[in-house]
């Protein structure tokens, strides 16, 4: 329960700060919310225990509680449309196949999904979120630098989860 509390509340948070960017030296620019993301990938993967359909159930909540949040004011309706687009389509890709490596060491199917739910995501969202607002070396720039950053987070939440 406490890392389907953790996903969601890193979805809002990672909304409501997706405008705020950082530089990061050989990386660029990279949204705030980037370093809160990250960990929605291992919450999620960790939930997985709890089985599929309750998986989906968080990702549905999350999206939900996503546009409620745009409704009261602070999120840009591109950010939550962003964001509830790239949830539906990166975490049901990433569910799916995390289910597949189930019978695979845990850091495996955490890694096996975020892969190819990482950049799915990443992609999905800037282009959505700021085509046409940034030059396209910068949004390249801007996803570049968020699949690194979500990698890196979700391998030390990974690591810590791992090790506790």
């Amino acid at each position: 329960m406490i890392w389907a509390i953790i996903y969601i509340a890193a979805v809002l948070v990672a909304n409501y700060t997706a405008v705020w960017f950082v530089p990061l030296p050989a990386f660029g620019l990279v949204a705030v919310g980037t370093l809160v993301f990250g960990a929605t990938f291992t919450a999620r993967d960790y939930v997985h225990r709890l089985g599929r359909v309750r998986v989906y159930v968080m990702i549905a909540i999350a999206a939900l509680a996503s546009v409620t949040l745009s409704m009261a004011g602070p999120v840009d309706w591109r950010i939550v449309a962003a964001s509830v687009l790239a949830i539906a389509i990166s975490e049901t890709a990433d569910t799916e196949i995390y289910q597949r490596l189930m019978s695979r060491h845990w850091l495996v199917r955490v890694t096996g999904s975020n892969a190819v739910s990482i950049p799915i995501d990443s992609i999905l969202f800037n282009s959505v979120a700021f085509a046409g607002v940034f030059a396209l070396p910068v949004l390249v720039a801007i996803v570049f630098g968020e699949i690194v950053v979500k990698f890196a987070v979700g391998i030390v939440v990974a690591l810590w989860r791992y090790l506790i």
